[in-house]
């Protein structure tokens, strides 16, 4: 077997797949860093300057140790790996990400240590550690190079001196200014010795020594930070030591690429470093995965609450950007979120470190988790970022966030908080919440700092300012400082082991290390201070990461079985998969404590969860992913200890009550290693390599570390199951459906919704970057159309279902978080591409500018005269409605006036709800972009909205929302003050609207009424209909709080004057801001002596589908909830229209039925989606309707005298009867005596209310509270044995009919079930 097959054999189990080296090319000298001028060019072409001339260019103002130039990987060993292969740029810009960098001896120049991760394009990552010290430039030309640059420079300083030129003045674009903030200028923050000789001469070859910074990089499958941290430092220090290492670098280096293997799932292993042996773990099959970045760091950093928050935000996968000065930092708090998602894994760009050639990518309009370096002393106020309606930005340094606005809690979120600060105490870390969100003002800096020093100074500074910041309370100044020295400091590290040996104790050490066994004292199996630090942060981390996999375990227990596992087979369901349900969401959410919807149904929607649920289905098919296999079995576990019913949620919270054994695990497993490595040994190296000078990392020999050795154990082992997993795939291929194939549905189905994960790091080409931007706006058009088909389907509820769309209903809760992610997408697309940044909300700023230039343009048209555009006819449904003008300013106005309202935000997204209720969204939006002149100024070539053919894709989506009712502006926004407009039509044929009486109206809806509000009488308006007849009708303007949807309008007047008698066709109500019309038919008299004598009337109201509209995708919307199309409208037996009036007797049984019918569904529904009660008991074809046709069947109303005889007087002289013979004692204390005496107390109490509400409306009324107080069923067989009966009745009428009245009184009585409750209006002034 030769050298390199064995590598390849062995390699998927070697801890370290790469050892690299980068730093200064001396062949190629000091080039600027092509990827800034890369940047410049990007820059230029942007703002229409020649973008050659400014790439030439060099950058003459900086000082030239500030400046970037190019590192290169000076070397990698091996060359090759054949399953990962290497990526040399990635490489490059991740060890180095801000290129190379020069100091002198008057500089700081500790060694730095940081992380790095590279994502490939199958989501698959690896690992890299880097260290990287200084070392002195040996090469004269290099020297003398940066002297003359420092000469130019001083030239060009000296030449252009007006002292206000600085970097900032070209913030004129939110890129150019976030460049500026990242690249501050030499800042009173260096350090006040150097600056002055800086000033002076800067670098002097003759007088300064020159030194350039080196990375030595390891690449690891697994993140074992810890181990690979002190393999590097180890190698760095055998560099810098006075003494030669024990062996050859060589040695070592090919001793961890190829002789140290990865842990077995379980097991720790101990391998050799220089100096001393290093350890590590990995998590068994059951645990929680491998994760070895510190979490209390983050925690301490961040404080417990703000964690929580960010990851609240990464959950619902906000835009997260993470700064600070520390790359380390940004990776720690970068992992450590991700790491706590358990189960489920972040699906969208995650880049921990930004370098700064990847600025642009701050503009993507998709979901990421970034991390941006600041500079020392840069200002946050300073840093504009392309987009921050959905971001969250957290200030590392400075322990603060910036939160977006209304997101929704995590569940249980204090008690949750409460148990991590439990966890974190008991380790001695306190965990009082880091400072609360807030808006920083630049910490001031300290003078004796040199900037961009990433070194021990910098640290102090960030604990001064840590021991300054009274609010933040993560740790006291002194304690953090004495942790940070003895975790930093090896002498110390020394001292303290020295000290614990010889049984003197540290008093303040061992209280900061309180929680972590004390050691024994003998001697025997001692670790090291450092060793005791490492098992304390691995038993802390699984600790707190427990805490939050079971918060997840408890709250997804029944997950499984909403999981809709609908296709045969693997093949048919990665094909169908964007079309299918997979979980059913308004179940799911519907089983779940009230507490926790606000969240969950905001999680369910996100990639992430989608991502795990495809996972669960594809595990009926394939080996079940890692993550989902350890979740499964500890939801199993569960139910075998605590079986409960899933109906019986609860929303109390449940500890962790696994931390103590997943601590010991670990402990146990670094008490006992399972595996010690091969040490280090001699190579096979000619006589004279392998020598070193001090001070300087060595070539190393190609030769012995580009192969492995071919004689290792586990080298053999790994190969045979290599060997055997290939004839397994083999096998299954042919059983499977052709590989390639599945890996390219898998691919397409994990991408669905989902866009670059990872931005490619090597070929940075502006060719390269417009092809990510397309990528861009194809995966926003995909989103809008699955958005929109989503909000769709959901609202379309039952029709959609029986056609086959998935879920039955949709919760106002789910609406409102659909609608919520709606408008989260169009900030996305107004942000892409941005020019110049104003303001958190690109849409409500590109909205602003609109506004401007409109109300410019009608400012000149007022001035110039001009013919006005015919208003459009009036169809018949709007006769008295003055038409309200569908106009984008006057929705903006609206917004703009609203003080409840406080940010830019928000205003965008109560616009945009707004729109989507009066179904003019897509309408505006294309009113919006239709000026190509202002679209161009604001947006970049490649920006989304200049991309013609998908901007009128995405509109066409939008406009498919028109399809359905929304009414998401007005069930939002409950406490905002709107104008409704009344008009009340009389009937034309009679038109006596010139009443001489006080009319008033009095409008109710599901959020409250309007008051009794008088209208004045001189409100006559006059219009003509299309005939050119004149109508008369009274029209009033009134304002008040929200009344949600309308339910009711009292409408009544004070009998005042001759011409009191007023007969009314019905009242229009029209709410002026959404332009929702409803309209509440009367068709009867309102007067004393004429109908029914009534002076006031409760009318119902329904919403009127807008006619003969200009935007016919307005036009088709769902019916009504309540009404079913076919239906005719109730027509009042003894009103005008419906004298001649009679149906059948089996019409009206079936109307009673239906009508009863209606009432049941209405409570089977969930609460938020039911509609209006009031109209299924009064309104057309309800409860009162079908009642007073029963009652009329047969009714002798003759007119004796003229006078109409009303049902009521019937039941007015059952009641005397009844009274009367109560008197002569007939009716003992018996139950139908009890009954009779209920009866006669309501008809009694309806009759002496102060209101005028005539017969017909005391006999609504009855009925409504019968069915309240479920009476209606006993009242029925008195009014029946009446003989008052006889005479009103003829023999064929219902009422006499006695199977018929007790079929009656069954139907009924189903309605004793249901709570019934009467609306104010109603009720209003009857006093039982």
């Amino acid at each position: 077997m030769s050298g390199s097959s064995a590598v390849s054999g062995a390699a998927p189990c070697r801890f370290a797949h790469y050892f690299a080296i980068c730093g200064i090319d001396t062949e190629t000298g000091l080039e600027p860093d092509e990827l800034a001028a890369l940047y410049q060019w990007l820059e230029a072409d942007r703002h229409g300057r020649d973008p050659d001339a400014a790439a030439t260019g060099e950058n003459f103002e900086q000082s030239p140790l500030k400046r970037t130039f190019k590192s290169k990987v000076l070397a990698r060993y091996p060359e090759n790996v054949e399953w990962n292969p290497f990526d040399q740029d990635a490489v490059n810009m991740l060890c180095m990400p801000k290129g190379l960098s020069f100091r002198t001896q008057a500089d700081q120049r500790d060694p730095q240590f940081h992380s790095f991760i590279i994502t490939k394009e199958d989501g698959s990552r690896t690992y890299g550690f880097v260290h990287t010290f200084y070392e002195e430039v040996t090469s004269p030309q290099i020297c003398s190079a940066m002297q003359t640059l420092y000469q130019m420079h001083n030239a060009e300083h000296a030449s252009t001196n007006p002292p206000s030129s600085s970097s900032s003045s070209s913030s004129s674009s939110s890129m150019d200014s976030l460049a500026s903030s990242l690249d501050e200028v030499d800042s009173p923050t260096s350090s006040s010795t150097s600056s002055s000789s800086r000033r002076v001469g800067g670098y002097d070859s003759a007088r300064d020594t020159l030194y350039v910074s080196k990375a030595l990089c390891l690449i690891t499958p697994m993140p074992f930070m810890h181990a690979c941290r002190r393999f590097l430092s180890q190698l760095h220090r055998a560099v810098t030591a006075a003494t030669a290492p024990p062996l050859p670098l060589e040695s070592y280096v090919h001793n961890i690429l190829y002789e140290v293997p990865l842990p077995a799932p379980g097991r720790s292993l101990k391998f050799h470093g220089v100096y001393e042996p290093i350890v590590c773990q990995r998590p068994g099959l059951g645990e929680l995965p491998l994760a070895d970045f510190p979490l209390a760091e983050a925690f301490s950093l961040l404080g417990v609450e703000n964690l929580v928050q960010v990851f609240t935000c990464t959950l619902l996968e906000m835009q997260i950007l993470l700064y600070s000065q520390d790359y380390q930092r940004l990776m720690t708090v970068a992992e450590g979120i991700t790491t706590l998602l358990f189960p489920f894994q972040w699906q969208h760009v995650y880049v921990p470190i930004l370098p700064a050639s990847l600025l642009h990518f701050l503009d993507a309009p998709v979901p990421y988790l970034m991390g941006l370096q600041s500079k020392e002393g840069a200002d946050r106020s300073k840093l504009e970022l392309p987009q921050e309606a959905n971001l969250c930005f957290v200030d590392i340094d400075n322990h603060y966030i910036e939160l977006p606005e209304d997101f929704p809690h995590f569940p249980n979120k204090t008690e949750f908080i409460q148990e991590l600060s439990e966890v974190l105490l008991s380790y001695g870390i306190s965990a009082n919440t880091g400072a609360p969100p807030r808006t920083r003002t630049s910490p001031g800096s300290t003078p004796g700092s040199t900037p961009s020093t990433p070194g021990r100074e910098r640290k102090t500074v960030a604990l001064r300012q840590l021991e300054d910041d009274g609010r933040n309370g993560n740790l006291a100044g002194e304690e953090l400082a004495v942790l940070e020295l003895l975790q930093g400091n090896a002498t110390l590290e020394r001292l303290q082991a020295l000290t614990k040996r010889t049984g003197v104790t540290v008093a303040r050490v061992d209280a900061l290390r309180a929680g972590v066994k004390a050691q024994s004292t003998d001697g025997q199996g001692e670790r090291t201070a450092a060793e005791e630090e490492e098992l304390k942060n691995a038993k802390l981390n699984v600790q707190l990461r427990e805490v939050f996999a079971s918060r997840f375990t408890t709250m997804f227990a029944d997950y499984e079985a909403f999981v809709i596992q609908s296709a045969p087979d693997l093949e048919s369901w990665l094909t169908n998969r964007e079309q299918m349900h997979n979980f059913d969401k308004a179940s799911f959410l519907s089983d779940q404590p009230e507490p926790y919807l606000p969240f969950l149904s905001h999680f369910i929607e996100t990639q992430m969860f989608a991502t795990f649920i495809d996972n669960k289905i594809m595990s009926q098919w394939e080996e079940k992913e890692l993550q989902l296999r350890v979740f499964d079995a500890r939801i199993d576990k569960a139910r075998l200890y605590n079986v409960r019913a899933p109906s019986l949620r609860s929303s109390s919270y449940q500890r962790c009550s696994i931390l103590k054994e997943s601590a010991q695990t670990i402990e146990q497993r670094l008490m006992k290693i399972d595996h010690t490595a091969i040490h280090p040994h001699l190579l096979d190296m000619k006589i004279g390599q392998g020598r070193y000078e001090q001070g300087y990392f060595p070539k190393l020999q190609a030769d012995v570390l580009n192969t492995g050795p071919t004689n290792n154990k586990w080298s053999h082992r790994t190969a045979t199951t290599q060997r055997r997993k290939d004839r397994h795939r083999q096998q299954t291929e042919h059983l499977n459906l052709d590989n390639d194939l599945k890996e390219k549905y898998m691919q397409e189905a994990r991408s669905l919704g989902k866009n670059l994960r990872q931005p490619k790091l090597s070929d940075l080409s502006p060719a390269v970057i417009a092809q990510t931007n397309w990528k861009f706006v194809e995966g926003l058009l995909k989103e809008c159309r699955m958005k929109t088909k989503r909000m769709l389907v959901e609202k379309m509820g039952r029709e959609a279902v029986e056609l086959g769309h998935g879920e039955a209903n949709i919760t106002g809760l789910e609406e409102n978080t659909l609608i919520a992610s709606l408008c989260d997408l169009l900030e996305r697309i107004w942000s892409h591409g941005l020019q110049v940044k104003q303001g958190k909300s690109a849409l409500w700023s590109h909205l602003l500018h609109y506004q401007a230039r409109e109300e410019k343009l009608e400012q000149q048209q007022a001035e110039s005269p001009v013919s006005h555009v015919p208003e459009r006819r009036k169809s018949d449904c709007s006769i008295a409605m003055p038409s309200l003008r569908v106009s984008l300013i006057q929705d903006m106005r609206h917004i703009q006036s609203m003080s409840e309202i406080k940010t830019d935000v928000g205003r965008a997204r109560a616009w945009i709800r707004l729109s989507l209720e009066k179904k003019v969204l897509s309408q505006h939006l294309k009113q919006l972009l239709s000026g190509q002149a202002l679209t161009k100024k604001l947006y970049k070539r490649y920006a989304f909205l200049r991309c013609e053919e998908e901007k009128e894709q995405f509109l066409f989506h939008l406009l498919s929302l028109n399809a359905v009712d929304y009414f998401c502006f007005t069930s939002v926004f409950t406490t905002i003050m709107i104008p409704y407009r009344v008009v009340i039509i009389p009937i034309k044929k009679l038109s006596n609207a010139m009443t001489t009486s006080n009319p008033w109206v009095c409008v109710s809806g599901e959020l409250g009424d309007s008051g009794i509000m008088q209208i004045p009488k001189n409100v006559l308006e006059m219009t003509f209909d299309s005939a050119f007849r004149p109508h008369t009708h009274i029209s009033a303007l009134f304002k008040c709080q929200n009344l949600g949807k309308l339910t009711t309008v009292q409408l009544g007047h004070d009998n005042a004057g001759l011409l009191a008698k007023w007969l009314v066709d019905c009242v229009m109500v029209r709410n002026e801001i959404t332009g929702h019309t409803y309209r509440f038919p009367c068709g009867r008299w309102l007067g004393k002596g004429v109908d029914d004598g009534s002076l006031e009337r409760v009318l119902i109201g329904e919403l009127v589908v807008p006619c003969g509209d200009e935007d016919s995708g307005r036009s088709c919307r769902t019916p009504p909830l309540q009404r079913s199309p076919s239906q005719t409208r109730r027509i009042s037996i003894t009103s005008l229209s419906g004298r001649g009036y009679k149906p059948t007797s089996a019409q009206i049984q079936e109307a009673i039925g239906e009508a009863v019918n209606n009432i049941v569904k209405h409570f089977h529904k969930p609460e938020k989606e039911r509609g209006s009660l009031t109209v299924l008991l009064c309104g057309e074809s309800s409860l009162v309707a079908a009642l007073e046709q029963f009652f009329h069947h047969g009714f002798k109303s003759a007119r004796l005298f003229q006078k109409t005889v009303f049902v009521w007087d019937f039941v007015e002289k059952a009641v005397a009867y009844m009274e009367s013979a109560d008197q002569m004692g007939d009716l003992q204390e018996t139950a139908e005596g009890m009954t009779c005496q209920s009866l006669c107390h309501y008809v009694n109490a309806i009759n002496s209310t102060p209101r005028n509400i005539g017969k017909d409306g005391k006999f609504q009324l009855l009925v409504c509270l019968g069915a309240r107080d479920r009476l209606l069923p006993q009242w029925l067989p008195l009014l029946v044995e009446c003989p008052v009966i006889l005479r009103m009745y003829e023999d064929t009428a219902l009422l006499r009919d006695r199977t018929t009245v007790n079929a009656l009184i069954g139907v009924l009585e189903t309605l004793h079930d249901f709570p019934i409750t009467l609306e104010a209006s109603l009720v209003k002034g009857i006093d039982l």
